[in-house]
């Protein structure tokens, strides 16, 4: 006899055991895409989409439950440490766009990847126009990158839930 005890086995009616990885995929993928920011890119006009933030929206409109509440705090946290943004920016937006999706998806009743679309364009524009309202100074003129950079996220948001369902498709169809 060992010291450790042994372990019944489970039954046809036991609970399968929770597994750790499939619930760390939604917050690693955040994390990865926040981390596209250090990737040596030449470019003469910052038009770099929020990875993160689309790879955000992304896991909050394809599955409500993959990520808690709190989530988009903790990965805004560690997007302010990659993007060079103003500390706490990414915490702040991040958490009232999910928010704002929040609630948004609780008045309607069925949605189509039109809606999630255009939901996730509230978000990133939000995001990135209260962002450069903490970033720069109101003197600075730039809207119209600012304007650019809104569309090429929104653009790029199919291409994130496109990942987003490819990560995720080993869970069961509803």
């Amino acid at each position: 006899m060992g010291l450790m005890p042994r372990r019944r086995p489970r039954g046809p009616f036991d609970p399968e055991p929770q597994r750790v990885w499939p619930s760390l995929k939604p917050a690693l993928s955040v994390m990865a895409a926040s981390t596209l920011t250090l990737l040596p890119l030449v470019a003469s006009f910052p038009l770099l989409p929020p990875f993160g933030l689309l790879m955000l929206l992304g896991w909050r409109l394809a599955r409500e439950d993959a990520l808690p509440v709190w989530a988009p705090l903790l990965l805004g946290l560690f997007d302010d440490l990659f993007s060079g943004q103003p500390f706490g920016s990414a915490m702040l937006f991040w958490t009232l766009a999910y928010i704002s999706i929040d609630l948004f998806d609780a008045r309607l009743v069925a949605r189509d990847f039109w809606q999630d679309w255009l939901l996730a364009t509230g978000g990133i524009a939000g995001a990135l126009i209260f962002g450069r309202l903490v970033a720069t100074p109101l003197a600075a003129h730039v809207e119209t990158l600012l304007l650019l950079q809104i569309a090429v996220s929104v653009m790029l948001y199919p291409v994130a839930a496109l990942i987003v369902a490819w990560i995720d498709r080993e869970r069961s169809p509803a």
